[in-house]
């Protein structure tokens, strides 16, 4: 196993274990768990996690003295429990043993990212030298989506006697993974019961609160060899364990193996949650098996969303496609769900769903196309919702909430912590109505990597145009200026959520959010032109879309304002009048600057007057649109937008971000791999140890940012090759930096699998794998190619 495949650490470090638990997580798509330590429960060093996509539950808390209701996705019952000790055949039993215990002397746990699997080692010597190494193997099976595995070996050295072992299932579990929701309400789960099923299987069956998802799962604990008699059951109202004695002889190794499912009442095709879960352990085979299962279906994944960059970054760059494959997986495409912020792997932001598909789809479009359709039909299904919350604001057609859990209503909170202060304040970020455009961007390009039109025609265009009417609703005509206006909203940038005193939050004309709305605008009005006639007047008479109001829109999509100042594109109206921050001065006080509102209110000041960025959301627009559409976009809305002026913007703004969202360094290494190539592959970097060195201060430990890893893979994938899906072929420009000047990617476009495409030196190879097809049409910088199924074709880059 090669140490490109693999993510190690040595020794034992109380400090770093739920960082460490974050990034050794194991999932399916299905359900993930974190990669805490089996032989210790919840507690200040440890914090294990099983999630299930889509399961949430809704408690109501008291926050500054107010009611306040928040959805989770539920931390469910604990699988991992299984603790150990040594039984010395002439003493008395020893202590339950731990990684955090002071007979620990040796420890490793290795993620093997090929095969899915995580293995902890560790050697215990107790005070008469009695040593014990334990080997424990997991798994969470990508082949089987409700299977879950632990094999223990244990080998003692220089002893005889026997080793102890609980093993089973633990349902005293909370909400509690992230420090500024502990005040709140944490207890999602009731109905606990637990009971026996066959000598060797027990079973824990409990239900959430208030979404009444019933939740159970089945453990079935047993020896290969069978020499250790039966386990003995020990129930409770909330646990229910297995004791185990397992002989052993000198250099003698026992093994334990733990087997385990779980379903919910929200699966298919189950009479109940806790028969499902029985019947799948029961009929489970043993663990060799299992692993071998759980290895094929892991390489096929990896066959299919293959990614090869050589170096520290491309072993990075693997650890980000095994979380992001974990977290939406081919399973995923069975689901009702969206893509949670943080993935599978921890609490942070309640498991919402924000609009961190803009960062995970193109990736997917590309190599798991099905599951971004699943994706997008989640959003579709809550479509209602977003026109029921349009007509609430006064709007019409869709206003997608900023962040969604279960139902699709708005699920961001009114308030929020500030802990460098200690205040709850109010929280506007609500006001990102270009969730909708990020929306409607994704249903775009699925539907032009893919060739979905059947989905294009019917669900996608359905959401693009109420997107579209949406946009329409909101804007105001302004006289003086000749041109519409959007106020009141919040940008990615997030930062400035009003102006300085101003008693309605919001501000005016933001960039981004009117350039993407313009340009869902232009492309609901493409949409109109092309459907087939049936299908549009079906879906105009489904929608009573009036004829005028595609007249309308084309109207708004090219007389939308754009502010500028001083010759670069404005953030927002206004943004110019903002007064300059004292960054170096910050930066000497307070070092890490990246969360500067916060630092900023707790000195009784607001981000709000200064001309600084969390994010810098006009740079978005260079990630969203190559550069000729960004250009095409800006003159058809009677704009300049030139060489010159687009890089004065981005110098502009790249001096006034602190970087406080992960996915501003991704944003800026994709904008300056074009605009400033020699600056690119710093922030590159930055992109690329987000989390695996938690550059944003304990978030990771919280559940890694998704969308971040996911835009790193991207990057690649498209950000270096300019690789674009539009017009039935394959656009390419690359634009390598010397750091990645060597990588390859496989492609799924349209009905071709496993396309190859690599670049090397100067030249792009790209392989089309035989088919019954026909040639894949590809332009390279304006020059166009066709590639037969079974053929290879080395392209020359030309100079530019």
């Amino acid at each position: 196993m090669t140490r490109a495949w693999t993510w190690s650490y040595e020794g034992y470090d109380p400090d770093a274990e739920r960082l460490r638990e974050t990034l050794c997580t194991l999932g399916n798509g299905y359900f993930a768990t974190r990669g805490a330590a089996s032989e210790v429960l919840s507690g200040g060093t440890h914090y294990p996690g099983t999630y299930a996509a889509g399961c949430y539950n809704r408690l109501t808390s008291t926050v500054a003295g107010h009611p306040v209701e928040n959805e989770d996705m539920v931390n469910l019952p604990n699988w991992l429990p299984l603790r150990y000790r040594i039984c010395p055949a002439d003493a008395a039993p020893g202590p339950w043993l731990a990684p955090g215990h002071p007979y620990l002397t040796e420890h490793r746990q290795t993620l093997d990212l090929r095969h899915g699997t995580l293995t902890r080692w560790s050697v215990y010597e107790d005070g008469a030298g009695r040593r014990l190494t334990v080997e424990q193997c997991r798994l969470v099976h990508m082949g089987e989506p409700h299977l879950a595995a632990l094999r223990t070996c244990f080998t003692p050295d220089g002893w005889t006697g026997a080793v102890e072992v609980e093993a089973g299932i633990d349902g005293a579990v909370r909400n509690a993974g992230v420090a500024r929701y502990r005040g709140l309400a944490d207890q999602h789960l009731t109905g606990w019961e637990t009971g026996t099923e066959q000598p060797d299987t027990l079973w824990l069956s409990c239900r959430t609160l208030d979404s009444d998802i019933r939740v159970a799962l089945a453990a079935r604990s047993r020896t290969p060899s069978g020499h250790d008699g039966l386990p003995r059951p020990r129930l409770t109202a909330l646990r229910a364990f297995h004791t185990l004695i397992l002989p052993l002889a000198h250099d003698s190794p026992a093994v334990v193996e733990k087997t385990v499912a779980l379903y919910t009442s929200r699966d298919p095709a189950i009479e109940s949650p806790r028969h499902a879960a029985v019947d799948a352990v029961s009929l489970a085979p043993h663990f060799r098996q299992l692993r071998a299962e759980h290895r094929r279906a892991w390489e096929d994944l990896w066959r299919q969303a293959k990614l090869e960059v050589p170096g520290a970054a491309g072993r990075i760059l693997r650890l980000h496609l095994f979380h992001v494959l974990q977290t939406l997986s081919p399973h995923t495409a069975e689901l009702d769900v969206g893509v949670p912020a943080r993935g599978l792997h921890g609490e942070a932001y309640r498991g919402h769903v924000f609009w961190d598909e803009l960062f995970v789809l193109p990736f997917l479009n590309l190599h798991l196309p099905q599951v971004s359709r699943a994706l997008l039909d989640y959003r579709y299904r809550r479509l209602p919702a977003a026109c029921h919350a349009a007509r609430e604001a006064g709007r019409t057609g869709a206003m997608y909430p900023w962040q969604s859990a279960g139902d699709g209503r708005e699920e961001t909170q009114q308030l929020h912590l500030n802990p460098h202060s200690g205040r709850w304040l109010p929280d506007h970020s609500r006001l990102q109505h270009h969730v909708g455009s990020a929306i409607a961007y994704n249903v775009w390009q699925y539907g032009q990597a893919a060739g979905d039109t059947e989905f294009l025609h019917t669900r996608g265009a359905e959401m693009l145009l109420e997107i579209a009417r949406f946009w329409a609703s909101a804007v105001d005509w302004d006289a003086s200026l000749g041109r519409y206006r959007i106020r009141g909203v919040v940008g990615p940038d997030e930062y400035h959520d009003g102006y300085p005193g101003a008693a309605v939050p919001g501000v005016d004309d933001n960039a981004y959010t009117n350039v993407t709305a313009a340009w869902v605008l232009l492309r609901a009005l493409d949409l109109c032109r092309t459907l087939p006639e049936p299908h549009r007047r079906r879906l105009f008479e489904r929608l009573r879309l009036s004829p005028e109001e595609p007249e309308r829109w084309d109207d708004i999509a090219h007389r939308l304002h754009v502010p500028y100042h001083r010759g670069v594109i404005s953030q927002f109206a206004g943004y110019g009048d903002l007064a300059e921050l004292d960054w170096h001065g910050y930066r000497e006080r307070y070092g890490d600057i990246r969360r500067l509102d916060r630092i900023l209110e707790a000195e009784g000041d607001t981000v709000n007057r200064y001309q600084a960025s969390k994010q810098a959301d006009v740079l978005m627009l260079g990630y969203l649109f190559a550069p000729s559409e960004l250009a095409a976009v800006f003159r058809g809305l009677g704009h300049p937008l030139d060489e010159d002026i687009w890089h004065a913007t981005v110098d502009y703004y790249l001096h006034r971000t602190s970087h406080g969202s992960t996915l501003s360094a991704l944003v800026h290494a994709w904008v300056l791999a074009r605009a400033h190539h020699a600056d690119a592959w710093r922030y590159c970097e930055e992109a690329l140890t987000g989390d695996v060195a938690d550059l944003q201060g304990g978030t990771t430990a919280e559940g890694i940012h998704l969308g971040a890893m996911a835009g790193t893979l991207d990057f690649v994938q498209r950000g270096m090759t300019g690789l674009e899906t539009r017009d039935q072929a394959l656009w390419l420009d690359p634009a390598p930096l010397r750091e990645l000047s060597r990588f390859g990617v496989r492609l799924r476009y349209r009905h071709h699998w496993d396309i190859d495409l690599r670049i090397r030196a100067e030249q792009v190879r790209i392989t089309v794998p035989p088919s019954q097809n026909a040639a894949v049409r590809v332009v390279l910088r304006d020059r166009a190619f066709a590639i037969a199924p079974g053929t290879s074709r080395r392209l020359d880059l030309p100079d530019g």
